[in-house]
Order: C-alpha cells, then structure tokens, then sequence
C-alpha cells in the first residue's frame, strides 16, 4: 500500500491517484487515514500549481526577449513546475494539507474550529460545552439611561436634552477608529487594573481583538448593539437580556451549525464588569490573576486555563496590545 501511494508523488503517473482511491475504499482504517493524507496533498498541490502558474503569467512579460521563450521551455518547465508543486505538498510547504485532513475528519481529535477558539469561559481546552460558575453577575454595576424632565425653564430643558444624548452615546457608542475605542474604554480598563492588577491596556487589546476595535460588535434581534466586548455567552444563569448570532459547533469530530444566546449588556462598562466577575469569581483564573502583572504569562495562564482554545491566542493580544500601546503614545 505504501509503494502504491508512493507513486502518487510523481506527477506523470495516473496510477499513482487509482491506488489512492483503492486504499480509500478500503475497509482498512490505517489506509483510509493515508489515502486521505495523500489525497490532501494533492489538493495542496494543485493549489500550489495555481500560485505558480500566476507568478509565471506575471514574468511573462519580461520574457518576450529571452532566448528560453520558446514553446519547448515552456512545456518542460510546466512540467518541472508541477513535479515541484508535488514535491513542496509532500513536504508540508503550506500546511494546508493538514487542514484539509482535519477538516475532513483524519485529526478530529486535535481539530477546532475557527468559531470556537474563543471559548468566552464556557468552553473546555477540548471544546465541550460547560456551563458557567454562579455568582458572575453578583457585582455588576447598572447604569441606567438618565432622561431630561419637563421644565418651564427653555436652558435647563435644553441642557437636559444634551445630558440625555451624552448618556445614551456612552451606552453604545461608535468607533470611527481604532484610538475611538481605545478612548472610550480607557476608564472602565482602568477600573480592571484597580481590582486585579491587570493592565488596563491588556484589557483594551483583548477586547479590541474580540470585536475587531469595535467595529464587529454582536448586534441585538433589533439591530442594535449589544456592549458585548468580549462575546461572553448567555447560558441559563445569565438573567438579563440576551441576542442570538449563528456560529459552528464542533461536536463529536463534525461541524455543526447552531443558533447560540450571547448577552447584551446596557452599557460598554457593564460588559467590562461582567468581564471582571467572569475573572475573580471562576476558579479557574485563579492562576493567572497570580501573575496578573506579568503581561505575557497572564495571557498565557489565561489560555491554558480554557478561556479561549486558540493555541495563538494570546499572541493575538500581545500584538494587538502594541498597536494600543503605540495609540496611547500618541
């Protein structure tokens, strides 16, 4: 079976692809896995060939007074490109082989889906469904939109009107730019960094990477926003308001579409608060509020202890935290 799959890598034999499906077909688990390997790298092949083919199509014009411009050249490098494209494939160039397999179930075990890297706290290193501690919300701060009373007086009326739209602004504002949303969370950051020593950057980037500096912020059934800065879910414990987005589920080895609930805060520092109590009141953050002052093994800690599954993310935030760091210098 080796052999076979073997002559697959040269691409001039057809027979070499007729035994990949035979070993496929096969009842033989450990032959399917390889043939679906294989088959995946000759996927990753023809892609490779694409890329190639365009970067030829892009010096070609440089080419019209090249003594190789010929027919004959070209038919013999087409064909050396495309011995290469299967080489590179085999030795895992672009690694997009291996998604492939995982995608189609040969690594299910070691696959997650883009949609769950984020786990909001909810989801374990393995990314089976858990469900949240209690008491998260004991300490979240209200706020509550302050309208202008009727007044005989025109100027306090008016003064009233302005004070009406200054808070609802602060409720659910809008980020024109990056330095907007790094603005507007500043003090609710700095709030964090009071209780547990965070960094209220750190805080800044992580909740910029999750709503891509606001601009991607989970809206409500009405279209409205929802001041969720970090994606955390609405489970069964969560009393308050709740909005509902589509995601893919990774279940028993298969992508699996869902309808999930997310909260909905009334302000963004609710969402912060929120944020805070899914910290200190989970036990399982415990050791990375340890070493809370420690930028990078916090974010590390805070990964490993499940917050997000992603392997990268907390190399996410660390770059995100320098482009917030770069705007508060400015």
């Amino acid at each position: 079976m080796t052999t076979r799959i073997a002559d697959a890598q040269n691409f001039l034999d057809v027979n070499g692809l007729n035994s990949i499906r035979q070993d496929a077909k096969s009842g033989d688990t450990a032959s399917k896995k390889d043939a679906l390997e294989q088959a995946a790298k000759q996927f990753e092949a023809i892609f490779m060939q694409m890329l190639m083919k365009s970067m030829r199509k892009a010096q070609a014009v440089l080419e019209s007074d090249s003594p190789f411009n010929s027919e004959s050249t070209k038919f013999y490098r087409d064909m050396h490109d495309q011995q290469m494209s299967l080489e590179l494939s085999n030795n895992g160039a672009l690694g997009l082989s291996e998604l492939i397999v995982r995608q189609l179930g040969g690594d299910s075990e070691n696959f997650t889906p883009h949609n769950i890297l984020r786990s909001d706290g909810n989801l374990d290193s393995r990314g089976s469904l858990r469900i949240s501690e209690p008491g998260l919300l004991s300490n979240i701060s209200t706020v509550k939109d302050s309208s202008a009373h009727q007044d005989p007086n025109k100027d306090r009326q008016t003064n009233g009107s302005i004070a009406a739209q200054a808070a609802s602004m602060m409720q659910s504002p809008t980020f024109a730019q990056p330095k907007d949303f790094v603005s507007a969370l500043t003090a609710d950051a700095k709030r964090v960094q009071d209780k547990i020593n965070v960094p209220f950057e750190v805080v800044i980037a992580q909740a910029a990477l999750e709503t891509g500096w606001g601009q991607k912020i989970i809206k409500t059934d009405a279209g409205e926003s929802s001041n969720n800065l970090f994606n955390i879910k609405a489970d069964s414990r969560w009393p308050g308001e709740k909005t509902h987005k589509e995601t893919l589920e990774f279940e028993d080895g298969a992508m699996v579409k869902k309808r999930e609930p997310f909260r909905v805060y009334e302000s963004i520092g609710q969402s912060v608060d929120d944020y805070l109590n899914l910290l200190t009141k989970s036990e399982r953050y415990q050791g990375a509020l340890e070493n809370s002052t420690n930028v990078e093994q916090f974010l590390h800690n805070l990964q490993s202890a499940g917050y997000a599954t992603d392997p990268n993310y907390a190399k996410k935030i660390m770059a995100t935290l320098r482009t917030v760091t770069s705007l508060l210098d400015k």
